[in-house]
């Protein structure tokens, strides 16, 4: 709902909380006075043609020096994608495709623009595609949370599926790139049963409902008493 999520660190790495049934975005911002061109993948699956490859052979999102963008969702044409949404295993877009390795993460690799006086060797460019600016970006809108039960959800782990339709007009540019990535980002997302499990967020407040009933006993002193009327 265009709320940036809380990074969570813990053993080296960045963790966010997924909220089951909510589509999320992912925003892209270029600290450089280059232009850079990002390989970005979520669930090891390359965000503009969902193919698993290395970093450097990946297609890949431009930006301009400074440039922050928002990409929303799986590309699935030149003028459309198909939202992100983190669901389950089971109903995520890696599972229909078969390449279930590397779901639970966001990766993305910056590549800085190589400058050269000479025109470059086309041989050596790498295809990538860029959005619009900013401003252009689709709006986000908050979906409806799936609900399940407390035991359902400790046994689910979270992954991203293919959600709604949405504009995202794209086009295909050509740069050279430096043969080493300037700056590596990798996101892990849980939903916060197992953000639990593994010590990063403390566990909800009250009693274990098993326990509170195991605690149970009969009688005690006394009268039935009324309940106060509301």
């Amino acid at each position: 709902n265009g709320t940036p999520q809380p990074r969570y660190s813990h053993d080296g790495r960045w963790y966010v909380e997924a909220l089951k049934g909510r589509e999320y975005a992912i925003r892209l911002r270029n600290p450089y006075a280059v232009r850079v061109a990002v390989a970005l993948s979520v669930d090891g699956l390359n965000t503009i043609d969902a193919s698993r490859t290395t970093a450097a052979s990946a297609r890949k999102w431009v930006l301009d020096p400074y440039e922050t963008i928002t990409i929303s969702g799986w590309q699935t044409s030149q003028a459309e994608a198909r939202r992100f949404e983190f669901t389950t295993e089971a109903r995520s877009y890696a599972q229909a495709l078969g390449k279930t390795a590397d779901l639970g993460v966001i990766s993305a690799v910056f590549f800085k623009e190589r400058v050269r006086a000479a025109a470059p060797d086309a041989s050596n460019q790498y295809s990538a595609r860029r959005t619009p600016a900013p401003s252009a970006a689709p709006i986000e809108r908050e979906a409806d949370a799936s609900s399940s039960g407390p035991q359902r959800s400790a046994e689910e782990y979270a992954a991203t599926g293919m959600g709604r339709r949405t504009g995202h007009a794209v086009t295909q540019v050509w740069l050279e790139l430096e043969d080493a990535p300037v700056q590596t980002v990798n996101i892990r997302y849980e939903f916060r049963p197992q953000l639990v499990r593994l010590g990063i967020l403390p566990p909800a407040p009250g009693v274990d409902p098993l326990q509170r009933r195991e605690d149970a006993h009969g009688f005690e002193p006394g009268f039935c008493p009324e309940p106060r009327r509301q």
